[in-house]
């Protein structure tokens, strides 16, 4: 596992739209899922601890979110013969165990990880409707215990972005295990 933080990307800058299935083979394209006021796009995984320690408070986020205007969507970029625990089918299960209420997409080629210069998981994206950036870091200040957090990063920056505010001028990055490129 290397650990790594994400990239600081310009706010304002426009991520591409991406077309992509989930592991039930259903096809999801940005322009569909995107809320009233943005979405949060998530590249994450089932292995990495990071991931896994974030997951069920996305989950939850999520509710908040949609209230907001913010739709939500998952991107699995570690579709890698070396990682089973992220195939597809692995997906399939975790959808189901953990009831997860937003689309999980495969990018198998990683081609959409790529563009929006992901470097680990979970890395966060939260889009204006236009496509716009407007927040890309961590969830929150205490990724390991939940019962430490005293800054929700990305729900407040939800918050300002359904109020039509300007982003958080600070936006500390995620951290994570790196994605695991094919080469």
């Amino acid at each position: 596992m290397v650990l790594l933080e994400s990239l600081n990307l310009e706010i304002g800058t426009v991520m591409p739209d991406f077309s992509l299935k989930d592991p039930f083979d259903y096809d999801y394209s940005s322009k569909a899922l995107m809320g009233e006021h943005g979405l949060l796009v998530i590249f994450t995984c089932n292995h990495c601890p990071y991931a896994i320690a974030i997951w069920d408070r996305l989950i939850e986020l999520r509710h908040t979110l949609v209230e907001h205007g913010i739709h939500v969507v998952a991107i699995n970029p570690n579709i890698n013969p070396d990682y089973p625990d992220d195939s597809p089918e692995a997906m399939k299960a975790k959808i189901s165990a953990d009831k997860i209420p937003f689309p999980y997409l495969i990018d198998a080629k990683q081609e959409i990880a790529r563009l929006y210069k992901a470097q680990c998981t979970p890395d966060l994206y939260l889009l204006k409707s236009d496509m716009s950036l407007y927040y890309h870091g961590r969830l929150d200040d205490n990724w390991k215990d939940e019962s430490n957090i005293t800054k929700h990063e990305l729900h407040d920056a939800a918050v300002l972005l359904s109020q039509n505010k300007s982003a958080p001028k600070t936006q500390f990055p995620s951290m994570g295990c790196s994605i695991k490129w094919v080469e």
